[in-house]
């Protein structure tokens, strides 16, 4: 069951225009963009046999190309990372029956976050989209506490059933709690790591879907397989001590940059 990892990015980030080119310095004091730390992510995972930067942005292909990538050309009309990826698996044909869509804002990824989703993939043989989740430590929820009430949109929550189906994902933080957590504390909030491993076929029909109000008020691509009968699988990931923080906003670069040098991460 061949694997094609895709990490989409575009420029015109309505958050953020331009981070895909936006350097983060390391341990070592080299500073490297995020698509190239992205792409050094991608590279890490055991099981995948294609990793390609998709991108409708001539600079950042240009950036993309100049470390090595492979980088396939995608139209400015996709709307989110999972379109992107869909027109990818058009161009590239049915070799690859899985197809991971690795975002370009998320290079702290451990390489087992991934290769622990695709393995739960392929063991729902119900499942057609499947996504990580990590509970989240105390100095994580109240990361994201303080980011909703500084009036900034953080990362995502989510919630799931015994079955490990998603019930909901919110940049709000849910389940509600009223409260701030301890160090140690086991906390209830799932963080929701933004990595997708699809189903080739279904991944192709995404785009025919029309966008409704769940996706369009959230501005999270998932929900869109959800407000259209398809269950997504919530994948339970082990951080084992390693911090995972995306760079949604400029005052995450601060906070990666940080996580680098406190966990030697070149």
């Amino acid at each position: 069951m061949p694997v094609l990892l895709v990490i989409p990015a575009r420029y015109a980030s309505t958050r953020y225009p331009g981070k895909p080119l936006v350097e983060l310095t390391g341990a070592t004091g080299e500073a490297r963009s995020l698509i190239r730390r992205s792409w050094d992510a991608g590279m890490s995972v055991s099981g995948i046999d294609r990793v390609v930067v998709a991108t409708d942005d001539d600079r950042i292909r240009s950036a993309a190309e100049a470390f090595g990538a492979e980088v396939v050309m995608t139209s400015s009309d996709c709307v989110n990372g999972t379109e992107r990826c869909a027109e990818v698996a058009a161009k590239l044909g049915d070799a690859y029956e899985i197809v991971v869509n690795l975002q370009g804002d998320a290079p702290l990824t451990p390489a087992w976050f991934v290769e622990d989703l695709v393995a739960g993939l392929r063991a729902d043989g119900a499942a057609e989209v499947a996504t990580p989740v990590l509970r989240c430590d105390a100095d994580a929820l109240n990361g994201f506490q303080e980011d909703r009430e500084n009036g900034r949109v953080g990362g995502t929550t989510a919630t799931f059933d015994v079955n490990g189906r998603a019930l909901y994902f919110s940049k709000e933080v849910i389940p509600y709690t009223g409260r701030r957590f301890e160090e140690g504390e086991l906390c209830p909030v799932f963080h929701h790591v933004g990595v997708y491993a699809y189903r080739r076929d279904t991944l192709l029909k995404y785009p025919d879907w029309p966008m409704r109000d769940l996706e369009r008020w959230e501005g999270l691509e998932q929900l869109r397989f959800m407000e259209h009968g398809h269950a997504v699988k919530c994948v339970e990931v082990e951080g084992r001590g390693q911090k995972f923080w995306e760079l949604n906003n400029p005052v995450d670069v601060a906070r990666l940059e940080g996580i680098f040098k406190a966990q030697g991460i070149a």
